[in-house]
Order: C-alpha cells, then sequence, then structure tokens
C-alpha cells in the first residue's frame, strides 16, 4: 500500500519483504522523494526503514489515535 504527500513530491510505500523473512524487522516503510533538489527535506532520494511486527503494530496504533485526535479536535 502507498500513498502520497506533499503534493505527490514523497510517496510512503509499506510492505512485507519476503527476501527479509529471516529477520524480525522484516516490514519496509519505503519513502521516496521525487521532486526538485532545491525543494527535498530528505538527504537522500530513496529511505527504507524496517520495522518488526510490533513496531509495526505501534506505529499503526499511533496513527490511528493521532487521526481520531484531529477528526474530533477543534477545525
Amino acid at each position: 500500500m502507498a500513498i502520497s504527500l506533499l503534493d505527490g513530491s514523497i510517496h510512503i510505500d509499506i510492505f512485507f519483504e519476503p527476501r527479509d523473512s529471516g529477520f524480525e524487522d522484516n516490514i519496509c516503510v519505503c519513502i521516496k522523494e521525487t521532486c526538485p533538489e532545491e525543494e527535498k527535506i530528505l538527504y537522500a532520494g530513496e529511505t527504507n526503514i524496517f520495522l518488526e511486527p510490533d513496531q509495526a503494530r505501534q506505529l499503526a496504533e499511533m496513527l490511528l489515535k493521532a487521526a481520531e485526535h484531529s477528526s474530533h479536535g477543534t477545525r
């Protein structure tokens, strides 16, 4: 599953990496930045962060809680 942020200049893809199935941290968060150099906020054009299943669940829970607060917050 992938999502585009910042008007499409950053793409985040999250997936299970079967080639790393022998490792605990086999869930990949791939962040790609596709904008002109002068607009970049990341050092590399692509960064991969590998998570363990419990870390992925914690991240998902944190995102869901933040989204819930945002939905009920004042606008």
